[in-house]
């Protein structure tokens, strides 16, 4: 076949074989979000504050400049504990299918985790991604004397140490836990970071349970928090501005404080990081709900998704997963088995001009 060997001929036809099936994914995503919007817009709502007018070229006021092509998002990523790497494989994967920039991945990862996913970077092999690993057990002992009633025990505290864990260098990070989807490009995220204020340097979404207004059940007693509170399932941390604050001693300082009446956290980091907002509100800077969804129970998300018809994150935040009672959680459920099938190998895509060519995978000491 055109002068090519039997062996670059199959080569070849292997070749088209995966890009057709990626075309047939984006496809089928593409549809899955049509019936979606479709669904939405015949739904009963009147228009937000979510709901922007356009310009002639399709762009909304005021909107910011989108993320040079070559700039690198940094992603940060606690995935240590049970069956943790399952689902941060899925999550990664999400992020890789529809991103455009260099990714660098920051992993804060027990030694069974750091084993599978330096062997699935290494197999994908993709273009855009470097990878650092950081031992997970170098700072379990700046967060072990927390009681947490958490089912992810004591890691699911460690996203506190970032500012500690991650270089000295690096000033801004994306913090996302294991059991959410993408379902846009990361960099709009990304560029959100430009919005915060001189003194804004966490980026969250509003909790979308009651479970901060102490209303779910007779003697239910949560932590602190400002109004409904935040979810702290996607973060934008501004680390050198948390340095700056000395975070590691304000963070402890109001744990210390509260676990005198409280005892323990219910909701790992998520309790401790309110109850610093609720006392410093100037650090937080209010993300648009759609850049977390949240599945949980008791959850009013529906009041999010309604009045949005381009949802950017899913968080399966409840401890059913996959199994939640939701109006779509059909689609919510398809698109998170479309990435946990997907295969990695089809996420190798070059990235013309810039400088990043390979994978690079680093082990970091603390």
């Amino acid at each position: 076949m055109l002068g090519f060997t039997g062996r670059e001929a199959r080569l070849a036809g292997r070749v088209r074989e995966m890009e057709e099936q990626n075309q047939l994914l984006r496809r089928q995503l593409s549809i899955s979000q049509t019936h979606l919007v479709a669904a939405m817009r015949n739904s009963n709502h009147t228009p937000t504050q979510y709901q922007q007018t356009q310009d002639h070229n399709g762009r909304c006021p005021n909107q910011e400049a989108d993320v040079p092509k070559c700039e690198v998002i940094h992603v940060a990523i606690v995935c240590a504990g049970y069956n943790s790497s399952r689902s941060v494989v899925t999550l990664i994967k999400s992020i890789l299918f529809y991103s455009k920039n260099p990714l660098h991945f920051h992993l804060i990862a027990d030694s069974v985790a750091q084993v599978i996913l330096q062997t699935l970077f290494y197999t994908w092999s993709v273009p855009q991604a470097e990878v650092s690993f950081y031992l997970a057990d170098n700072v379990v002992p700046d967060v072990s004397w927390i009681p947490n009633k958490h089912y992810s025990g004591v890691y699911g505290l460690m996203k506190l140490t970032l500012p500690k864990i991650l270089p000295d260098n690096l000033q801004k990070a994306i913090v996302l836990d294991t059991d959410v989807t993408f379902a846009t490009d990361i960099a709009e995220l990304w560029k959100i970071f430009g919005k915060l204020g001189p003194k804004q340097a966490i980026g969250l979404v509003e909790n979308q349970s009651d479970w901060y207004l102490g209303k779910l059940w007779k003697k239910h007693r949560p932590w602190p928090a400002l109004g409904r509170g935040y979810n702290t399932g996607v973060i934008l941390l501004q680390l050198q501005r948390l340095r700056e604050l000395s975070w590691g001693q304000l963070w402890r300082m109001i744990a210390e404080k509260d676990l005198i009446t409280l005892l323990a956290t219910s909701l790992a980091d998520q309790d401790i990081f309110n109850a610093i907002i609720k006392q410093h509100p100037y650090l937080v800077y209010n993300l648009p709900c759609q850049w977390n969804v949240q599945l949980s129970d008791n959850t009013r998300s529906e009041l999010c998704y309604t009045e949005v018809t381009n949802l950017k994150v899913i968080h399966w935040n409840s401890p059913k997963k996959l199994k939640v009672k939701n109006k779509h959680v059909e689609f919510f459920r398809n698109l998170y088995l479309t990435f946990l099938e997907y295969d990695g190998n089809l996420l190798r895509r070059e990235l013309f001009g810039c400088n990043n060519t390979k994978t690079s995978v680093k082990e970091r000491e603390l």
